[in-house]
């Protein structure tokens, strides 16, 4: 990862220092706290002794009646975890239809789901659950931390040093030291907080086909049903020329990565961008402003 190529110089916006973050955070919708208690545990009965995890159709069990996933009957050699014996090939076909009378929390309910699910559907509604935790939406980075909104946004602060302002305009400046050498590993992130919500500025350069070009886009930090009440626009400019952009965040849910290849931002080819620049073509000036507003219900 390489951050040196681009640096903010500057920003209309009011920066937050360290010590307003907690302010904001606290602002951050809290979690709701669970309220579901298992009546029983027969739910855990489902659950494998060797991965820990539900235990889906076909259910396996040894001579003795220990059930187990059957992937992770590869995982023990064919071996009981618990006596030891062979397993051979015997479906637990009880089981299976015990679970279909199940109700079992979402995994997720200690960050505020409330659902109770049919056995089979739990995995589905996991997969979707607007409380399962997001993802750090810091460009370019394998970092594989997760967690609610508060926890990110000072992930972010604290770990990738990312700027945070708030207001609803913004105008940054980046300068790119040697335009004529993009490759996918030049980007910045800039945070905003505004309505009471947080959004990413990503601007990155990377070659499209074999034209190198540059692209700015924002994300929000939330839910895409959340993202779609707003709205913002991006401009680019110089010489007496203009270039705009009108969209609608993306949720952070949606990497980054798929943002960029499905075009959907402010897209500056490299010959445009030296020329709003206005420099010899040995550093590039780009100056990105835009807004940020809340769409009508």
């Amino acid at each position: 990862m390489d951050k040196s190529n681009f640096l903010v110089v500057d920003a209309d916006s009011t920066p937050v220092g360290p010590n307003e973050l907690a302010h904001l955070l606290s602002e951050v919708p809290h979690r709701r706290k669970s309220t579901i208690l298992a009546n029983n545990d027969m739910y855990k009965i489902m659950e494998c002794p060797v991965c820990s995890k539900s235990m889906y159709p076909p259910i396996q069990q040894c001579p003795s009646g220990h059930t187990l996933c059957s992937n992770c009957k590869i995982k023990v050699n064919n071996k009981c975890p618990i006596c030891k014996k062979e397993i051979g090939n015997i479906r637990c076909l009880v089981l299976e239809k015990f679970a279909v009378s199940l109700l079992l929390p979402c995994t997720y309910h200690s960050l505020g789901c409330q659902e109770m699910l049919p056995y089979y559907s739990k995995v589905k509604h996991e997969s979707q659950c607007i409380f399962r935790p997001y993802s750090c939406p810091s460009p370019g980075s394998d970092c594989s931390v997760t967690g609610d909104l508060p926890a990110l946004l000072a992930h972010l602060r604290v770990s990738h040093r990312v700027d945070l302002q708030t207001g609803t305009n913004f105008s940054h400046c980046y300068v790119k030291q040697d335009p004529c050498s993009v490759d996918e590993v030049s980007w910045t992130l800039s945070l905003f907080n505004c309505f009471n919500h947080y959004f990413c500025l990503h601007f990155e350069a990377f070659c499209l086909g074999t034209e190198p070009v540059y692209m700015a886009f924002l994300r929000f930090m939330g839910e895409e049903s959340e993202a779609r009440k707003f709205g913002y626009c991006l401009e680019v400019g110089g010489n007496g020329r203009k270039l705009t952009w009108h969209g609608i965040p993306r949720s952070i849910r949606t990497h980054h990565w798929s943002v960029r290849d499905s075009h959907d931002g402010l897209i500056i080819q490299r010959s445009l961008a030296l020329y709003f620049s206005r420099g010899d073509g040995k550093e590039l000036k780009l100056r990105v402003s835009g807004k940020i507003w809340k769409e009508d219900s």
